[in-house]
């Protein structure tokens, strides 16, 4: 496994929390995006590189028709989730592998699409010169990342509160998620990779959760962000959820909380699309 992988490891619990709570309220609406952007046609074959627990290649094979589709992700466990609830009627390839190393030939892929994975990349770089590699001549990409977190009040907020309750640092795994805070330091690295007719979007979803104490539990149960738990009792976890909770909300109120007690908060993200050029 490349160094600072292991850090994205979600265990078996977690995984199928993230497929049951985030991706209905979080990454089934990106995955709609980007499959709109991507322009599958019948007999593309695509990859799906970090694919997780599924939801862009599952709706990839809904749209494909004929063709071959792959979904890589290095998580076993997300993979394994993946597998269990696909009900598609185009085969899907699940593969364990590193985006650092994608384990095909070159030239394999039409398209490749990433949802919402370069940002957790120990090398991004190195991550896109692949998607490169196992692209066609003017094959494909299509590829998402958050944007800065002061953008997505309900993310900014919670690293504040974990940062208050658990020290300085708390939210670092969560910041991370959000390192590209401009559109042009996107467009220059999928440049730099040896891609042309680079364009970014700037999109903003609206998410929606029952709950601020909903969105900072599954924050802290169903992401990566769960091992600053992990060694702790189930009461000393759920105490530190209310009380992250808590101060989140203290910030969201006026503005995203809605009378009903539900949260309600714009997400922001780049969505980039592009075309292989040349190997280099």
């Amino acid at each position: 496994m490349p160094d600072g992988e292991e850090h994205w490891q979600l265990d078996g619990s977690a995984a199928e929390l993230y497929e049951r709570y985030l991706v209905p309220a979080i990454t089934s609406l990106w995955a709609a995006d980007l499959i709109a952007r991507a322009q599958l046609k019948s007999g593309d074959a695509v990859l799906d590189v970090a694919c997780g627990t599924g939801v862009v290649t599952r709706l990839a094979a809904r749209n494909l028709g004929a063709g071959r589709l792959v979904g890589l992700d290095l998580n076993p466990c997300m993979l394994a989730v993946a597998r269990d609830v696909a009900n598609t009627e185009s085969p899907i390839e699940w593969i364990e592998g590193s985006a650092l190393g994608l384990p095909f030939p070159d030239a394999s892929f039409d398209i490749v699409l990433c949802q919402l994975g370069l940002q957790f990349f120990p090398d991004r770089f190195q991550a896109l010169r692949e998607m490169r590699r196992v692209l066609i001549a003017s094959g494909r990409l299509a590829l998402s990342v958050y944007s800065a977190i002061e953008r997505t009040p309900a993310a900014f907020a919670f690293a504040q509160a974990l940062d208050a309750h658990l020290g300085p640092g708390a939210s670092n795994t969560k910041r991370a998620e959000h390192i590209f805070s401009e559109a042009e330091e996107l467009r220059a690295m999928i440049s730099g990779a040896g891609f042309d007719q680079v364009e970014i979007h700037t999109v903003t979803q609206q998410v929606t959760f029952p709950s601020v104490f909903n969105y900072v539990r599954f924050q802290l149960t169903a992401t990566p962000m769960a091992v600053l738990l992990s060694e702790r009792s189930e009461f000393d976890r759920e105490a530190v959820i209310s009380a992250v909770a808590s101060e989140a909300q203290s910030v969201l109120l006026d503005s995203y909380v809605l009378a009903d007690g539900r949260l309600r908060f714009p997400q922001e993200g780049y969505v980039a699309t592009a075309v292989s050029g040349l190997v280099g």
